[in-house]
């Protein structure tokens, strides 16, 4: 019995290069925004969001290796990529969080700042989006529909626990290798003293409810016209 998983189509790979062409666009975007405020400013303050947009294109790009992958290749990468994919997954939806850095400052418009700052949280979603959907479906061509949804949701909470462990606990993807002891330490606290720590799980649900309610959404709303009759005549 085969253990493949196609790899993608010919239609799948021109609806993959026109992903990646409308994201390369919308990342240069942020990068001109980023560059232009240097110059303006001679001050590298919202530097750091390049490397945030760095880290949020690994899982797309792993999401994209797996898609590219066949046969006994992908059967065999598929657990640990997969695995690297879910670690460095938070990465991506991360970037939403850096709208705590805006304020007003000297020298930029607090508008350009606010359009900076959302065009990278814009691009950190959508490459989350868009490799989730690759993973999802990956799962659901092996185990079926519910279990692909299922991962979806599983993924996106775990996501936001991610999100939760950077933003305030200040770890890094890396920490589970570098750090291990620490970062087992607070994650098994909080799940044995879930009373002590609201705030954790409060950030958990609630962002990983905006995310799931969000990527259903951006799914649905890339499926509607699709079963649309064709025009007659």
């Amino acid at each position: 019995m085969s253990m493949s998983v196609a790899a993608f189509s010919a239609p799948q790979l021109r609806q993959r290069l026109n992903l990646v062409l409308v994201l390369g666009a919308s990342l240069a975007l942020s990068v001109v925004l980023i560059a232009f405020r240097v110059f303006l400013t001679h001050k590298i303050t919202l530097v750091f969001l390049l490397w945030n947009l760095f880290l949020a294109l690994i899982p797309f790009g792993l999401s994209t290796l797996l898609g590219l992958a066949h046969g006994r290749l992908k059967a065999r990468v598929l657990l640990p990529v997969g695995a690297v994919w879910l670690l460095f997954f938070p990465n991506a939806p991360y970037i939403l969080t850096d709208l705590f850095h805006l304020e007003p400052r000297a020298g930029v418009p607090f508008w350009y700042d606010l359009a900076l700052i959302l065009s990278c949280a814009w691009n950190g979603l959508m490459l989350a989006y868009a490799s989730l959907t690759d993973m999802q479906t990956l799962v659901m061509r092996r185990l079926g529909w519910w279990a692909g949804w299922g991962f979806a949701a599983v993924a996106l909470l775990l996501n936001s626990f991610g999100t939760y462990l950077g933003r305030y606990l200040r770890f890094n993807s890396w920490d589970i290798v570098t750090n291990p002891l620490t970062l087992f330490y607070d994650i098994l606290n909080r799940l044995v003293h879930p009373t002590a720590h609201l705030s954790t799980w409060g950030v958990t649900l609630l962002f990983g409810a905006f995310l799931l309610l969000g990527y259903a959404t951006v799914r649905l709303m890339g499926r509607v016209g699709e079963a649309e009759p064709a025009p007659v005549g």
